[in-house]
């Protein structure tokens, strides 16, 4: 009976990656039904549940995972991978259970409706609006470094403990949920990696355990980046699973945040993305914009260009080269070039009159 049980959830693995392909053709239906209807209730409960172990449980069943795993090859080899149809079996009974619970706790975020239609608004630009939002962007840049900074040369420094980082965070999303009732954030699951220093070694800011539902922030990171990051992986636990729609929510909390170190933590971080969005197109005007901003700016972001800088190593593109991968896999379908979508994002969620800056 057992053996029987193994061989149906191994045959499940490929009936569920087919069912994944054809869902894959249904955004409006996984919108719907899973994103706006079962989804929410998952991850509040996941977050309710998990979040007052102060340590992250997710990292840990990832270490389990880990040895496990180097425990199950080390015996294969030992046995010279004798019994074929007793591992194999094993293995894709595993690979099944934990392809359902990925796609049931969180995955099918994946093939949702893309955030520009479920926000009605359009996902191409023209250069010229991407240059009117810098030049908005700059300004409200300027205004609040001149806010924070002594004068306009220095670089603006955060002096918030890790702690009150992540406790502040939930604030914008508090401040943003009126507007966007889906954005509402029930039971706090916002946690510090444990694996802060080899996430910081394979170039990554954080990441969200989609077993768990638990949001991890690297925090050897600049506090500085702090702010947009661990507002990027709410965004995740809150259902944007793509990278470029989580940086566009992450846009959204900071930059509407009561706190005005969110806000430069946002703006600048928008602004950036814009910038390289520019220098893609017309190369020449970078400068012309840069040349606008504080110099103070530009020193907060050579300051986490230096970062990443002193923390390169030969491995990172590896680490670098297999996310993009899984990105692929996950209906992004140009891996980490997606990111520039935020822009067109940014671009045409602001030029809108209801949301002007």
């Amino acid at each position: 009976m057992k053996r029987k049980f193994v061989w149906l959830l191994a045959i499940f693995l490929p009936v569920q990656i087919i069912g994944i392909n054809i869902l894959k053709g249904f955004p409006e239906f996984v919108e719907n039904y899973y994103s706006l209807g079962i989804y929410p209730w998952i991850s509040s409960t996941m977050r309710l549940v998990l979040g007052f172990i102060p340590f992250s449980l997710g990292d840990l069943l990832y270490a389990v995972f880990v040895i496990l795993l180097i425990l199950w090859i080390s015996r294969r080899f030992k046995q010279r991978f004798r019994s074929p149809k007793i591992w194999i079996p094993d293995a894709l009974a595993t690979l099944s259970v934990i392809y359902f619970c990925f796609h049931l706790f969180w995955g099918f975020n994946y093939y949702r409706l893309p955030l520009h239609k479920s926000l009605e608004i359009e996902n191409d630009y023209t250069t010229e609006k991407l240059l009117e939002l810098t030049d908005i962007l700059i300004k409200r840049s300027n205004e609040l470094h001149s806010e924070l900074a002594k004068n306009d040369t220095v670089k603006v420094d955060f002096s918030f403990t890790k702690n009150q980082l992540f406790r502040q965070t939930l604030e914008g999303f508090d401040h943003l949920k009126n507007d966007f009732p889906e954005l509402k954030y029930q039971g706090e699951a916002l946690k510090r990696s444990l694996y802060s220093l080899p996430l910081t070694y394979m170039g990554f800011n954080g990441y969200l355990n989609p077993l768990t539902n638990e949001a991890q922030v690297n925090t050897i990171i600049l506090p500085y980046k702090i702010a947009t990051t661990a507002s990027h992986e709410v965004g995740h636990q809150l259902g944007f699973a793509k990278e470029n729609e989580a940086n566009f929510i992450a846009c959204l909390a900071t930059m509407n945040h009561p706190d005005p170190y969110f806000r430069y933590s946002g703006f600048t971080f928008a602004l950036g993305y814009c910038l390289n969005e520019i220098y893609r197109r017309e190369p020449e005007k970078v400068k012309e914009m840069t040349a606008k901003m504080n110099p103070g700016i530009l020193k907060n972001y050579r300051e986490v260009d230096e970062f990443w800088r002193r923390h390169t190593n030969p491995l990172e593109p590896i680490f670098q080269a297999t996310y993009n991968r899984y990105l692929i896999a996950n209906n992004q379908s140009d891996g980490m070039k997606s990111y520039s979508y935020v822009v067109a994002l940014l671009v045409n969620y602001f030029d809108d009159t209801r949301n002007a800056l």
